[in-house]
């Protein structure tokens, strides 16, 4: 039960920046042009996994930055490709896109890591020499 719960924390923080992600896109569709609000959630992206990570990584802390940063952005590929491309969208052409999607999920995946390297880093202290 307990790794269920964990696994449950672990994939409920990748769910809350793929949420942060899609009303960025819907808001941002709605407000101004494909190509603005493309820009403008490849920028947000990483700072919402920024975010999310830090408090992923300051309250729990359950998996090595590596493997979390592979959950979240395999979690948003899988969530954006189920849901957005085949549900709402009804065609794959969104994966056509670099800065549409798979910069963004490069970026998801940086931001979610290196946040890791630095949390774990941080409470390890510095080296003894």
């Amino acid at each position: 039960m307990v790794n269920a719960k964990k696994a449950g924390i672990v994939l409920l923080h990748a769910f809350i920046g793929w949420v942060l992600c899609a009303a960025t896109m819907g808001i941002g569709m709605a407000i101004t042009s494909p190509q603005n609000a493309i820009l403008i959630h490849a920028v947000a992206a990483p700072l919402y996994f920024i975010g999310i990570s830090r408090l992923y990584f300051g309250r729990f802390n359950y998996t090595r930055p590596f493997p979390t940063a592979m959950i979240f952005t395999g979690f948003v590929i899988v969530v954006d490709f189920f849901v957005v491309a085949l549900l709402i969208l009804r065609s794959l052409a969104m994966f056509a896109s670099l800065l549409g999607t798979w910069i963004p999920f490069a970026l998801i995946f940086t931001a979610t890591y290196s946040t890791g390297l630095y949390a774990t880093r941080r409470r390890r202290g510095p080296p003894n020499i």
